[in-house]
């Protein structure tokens, strides 16, 4: 569980704050929000406490879990089925909305790789700026850096 002030992870969307934590009447039911202002936008969204489990929400990463994501990222001997880039966005869409950082790591890492080969399409190119840039804002907060020294070292594993 959360507490006003914690930082937590909502899938697709990134590191939050949480602003508050608000009762509100639903159809004639009491539910319990999380009120979060994502960090990358003041976007704010509303999370019902007792479905944060379900939708992904969770802590930001810790530092081990830092290595991992850039084991991930540092693994080359990558096989790609041939197939079309419009379900290949698809699965990784769906990775993406996991929440899981593991998944995330491996959507920018394979994209990344495939650039290497041929053009991603438009949808791919903004799905690895976004997964790039949501990778970067939380391994920057988790060990305590600057995005852009983050932003550095991820985009040198992948110039060699």
């Amino acid at each position: 569980m959360f507490s006003v002030g914690d930082l937590a992870v909502y899938p697709a969307h990134g590191v939050g704050v949480i602003e508050a934590i608000e009762q509100k009447a639903i159809g004639g039911n009491q539910h319990t929000f999380y009120i979060m202002r994502i960090l990358e936008n003041d976007m704010k969204i509303m999370v019902p406490k007792g479905n944060a489990h379900q939708v992904g929400l969770r802590g930001v990463m810790s530092l081990e879990e830092t290595e991992e994501v850039f084991t991930i990222l540092k693994e080359k001997d990558v096989k790609f089925t041939p197939q079309a880039w419009n379900r290949r966005y698809r699965e990784y869409m769906d990775k993406i909305k996991t929440g899981s950082v593991k998944d995330l790591a491996v959507v920018l890492r394979d994209l990344y790789l495939l650039q290497m080969d041929k053009p991603l399409s438009f949808g791919e190119k903004k799905m690895l700026e976004s997964a790039k840039a949501l990778l970067v804002k939380e391994i920057a907060i988790a060990r305590g850096m600057e995005e852009s020294a983050v932003q550095k070292e991820i985009e040198g594993i992948f110039s060699d």
